[in-house]
């Protein structure tokens, strides 16, 4: 698995996974629980990974919905 994308946007994420789950790439949150150990105030950022075959496709796909990330 490879990261796509690391965000302390909350709303990313869903935003991504929904996108991509439309194109049929698997995709697997990462941090989740480590963000609501630190109360949820948006201090330690969530990770969305994906599989390694599929990262170019991935990030292909949200550029083209106009999800903003940092390669």
């Amino acid at each position: 698995m490879e990261e796509l994308l690391r965000t302390n946007d909350i709303t990313l994420i869903p935003l991504a996974r929904a996108v991509l789950e439309d194109e049929g790439i698997d995709s697997f949150e990462l941090d989740v629980n480590m963000s609501i150990l630190e109360g949820s105030i948006g201090i330690l950022p969530r990770r969305l990974m994906v599989r390694t075959d599929e990262l170019d496709k991935a990030r292909r796909v949200l550029r083209e919905y106009g999800v903003r990330f940092e390669d």
